[in-house]
């Protein structure tokens, strides 16, 4: 595990379920799915296009803030938009540094046009910190000069 592997290896890892919703569910029946599922966020995806994605924080935002109706508000009306993609073979560092520097917490992976994963700031920062205590293993057995040739 390395900073520089990519995100696939973290897709192949956590497997490749991406929760979405179509633009005219209701947010609430979204914050229904996001509690049930146990995830902060859900893309907003239709007939295999992607829209963009919508948050906990674009629901207390857009929604709760503004005095709106989570029944009779659609999903397309508070969505995050546009949307930052990676590639698959994106680096993880890369992915790290385009979270911190775009200030989100989702990347969609795309390939070819195709919704293929959805990677989250704690992915990367889970992935980061094997890869350092990794690293520390690999460093003290070759200091102790038990590192394989």
């Amino acid at each position: 595990m390395k900073v520089c592997d990519p995100v696939s290896l973290i897709l192949r890892k956590k497997g490749g379920t991406v929760w979405s919703v179509p633009a005219k569910t209701t947010v609430y029946a979204a914050i229904e799915l996001m509690a049930e599922r146990e995830v902060g966020a859900l893309l907003v995806v239709d007939e295999g296009h992607l829209h963009g994605i919508i948050t906990e924080r674009d629901y207390a935002r857009k929604v709760v803030l503004m005095g709106r109706s989570s029944k009779e508000t659609p999903v397309s009306e508070i969505l995050s938009e546009p949307l930052l993609t990676i590639a698959p073979d994106c680096s993880v560092d890369e992915a790290m540094r385009l979270i911190t520097t775009h200030r989100i917490r989702h990347l969609p992976v795309v390939q070819d046009g195709k919704l293929v994963g959805l990677i989250s700031i704690g992915d990367l920062v889970q992935w980061i910190a094997f890869a350092q205590d990794q690293t520390i293993e690999d460093l003290s057995h070759y200091i102790e000069g038990k590192y394989p040739c």
